[in-house]
């Protein structure tokens, strides 16, 4: 984790920050294989086979068809090694960049069958992706100006959450927990079990900073978030006296976050402040302007759309020379 200031309060620990490296690098190749084995199983792509011949060479763009960021291009990358050591894609643009409708974002040139085959893998995961990071810019956007940044959730694809993450980064988000075992999140549920047992959210609070400094070496301890969730003002003070690094204020109107940055400024200044729910690119302004120093949403890894890209002809196959 590392570490970051935000509004001007103390350094808290934060999450690990998703990057291209050699950990990423390999986890997409093994997800390429498997992707690809979805539409070849043991067998073959039977229509390259039989309508394009062996000998055939092609170079295409793979061209944004509306305006968006682009996420993904190393996979892409991945995903046409996998498919043929002869595929080469050629980027274009980074990952991160701003592009416009009709834009080739990269190249892909090699032996046409396998071009064929790697098509719509490829440009399954560029959408994707793209998508996400799109969506994240829109919210980035939006609170511009502002000491507000935009976080993800774990509400992301089975085996492709460290994907999802990257392409949040693209975006120019920044990632929460990468899973259950990144940091100490009280959610809605913990709380109900707890108060079934009698405590209250600060008591919780409580129990789990003396078990990460029971149970955890001190190395790992502090950098260990502690965050809970609140969905009333009621209860913060009280939580905030516990000491916790970060308070999720769920569902909350802008006001109540408000009186909720307030109470927060008077008593502990050095426990962050999170918005979750309801958080859209017409939304999110409004929430920030509350004087939270995050907002967190699943909205751009579960539901929003797709970039469209495709692949363009550049030129007619041709034979391929020796």
């Amino acid at each position: 984790m590392n570490s970051s200031t935000t509004a001007g309060h103390r350094p808290c620990p934060d999450f690990r920050q998703a990057v291209w490296d050699d950990e990423l690098a390999a986890l997409v190749t093994g997800l390429a294989g498997d992707w690809l084995a979805e539409d070849l199983a043991d067998e073959c792509d039977w229509t390259s086979i039989s309508t394009v011949d062996a000998s055939a060479a092609s170079e295409l763009a793979i061209v944004s068809r509306g305006p968006g960021v682009v996420a993904g291009l190393p996979v892409a990358a991945a995903v046409a090694a996998v498919a043929s050591p002869h595929l080469v894609v050629r980027p274009l643009v980074s990952d991160g960049a701003t592009v416009t409708a009709g834009q080739s974002v990269a190249t892909l040139s090699g032996p046409t069958r396998a071009v064929l085959t790697a098509e719509r893998t490829m440009l399954n995961a560029l959408g994707r992706l793209s998508g996400i990071a799109t969506a994240v810019r829109r919210l980035v956007d939006a609170v511009a100006g502002r000491p507000c940044r935009v976080y993800d959730t774990r509400k992301t694809v089975p085996g492709w959450r460290a994907l999802d993450k990257y392409a949040v980064r693209a975006g120019g988000g920044w990632n929460h927990r990468s899973g259950l075992y990144d940091a100490i999140l009280i959610k809605d549920n913990h709380l109900a079990a707890a108060r079934s047992a009698g405590h209250d959210p600060a008591a919780v609070v409580r129990r789990a900073r003396a078990f990460v400094a029971a149970t955890f070496p001190a190395s790992r301890a502090s950098r260990t978030v502690v965050e809970i969730e609140l969905d009333s003002a009621a209860e913060l003070p009280a939580v905030l006296e516990a000491g916790p690094d970060v308070v999720l204020l769920d569902n909350m109107k802008p006001p109540e976050l408000a009186r909720c940055v307030a109470i927060r400024d008077r008593e502990a200044p050095g426990v962050i402040l999170e918005a979750s729910g309801g958080i859209r690119p017409e939304t999110v302004a409004t929430i920030a302007a509350s004087g939270v120093d995050r907002v967190s949403t699943g909205w751009p890894t579960h539901a929003a759309p797709w970039l469209d890209i495709a692949l363009d002809w550049k030129e007619q196959a041709v034979e391929r020379t020796a």
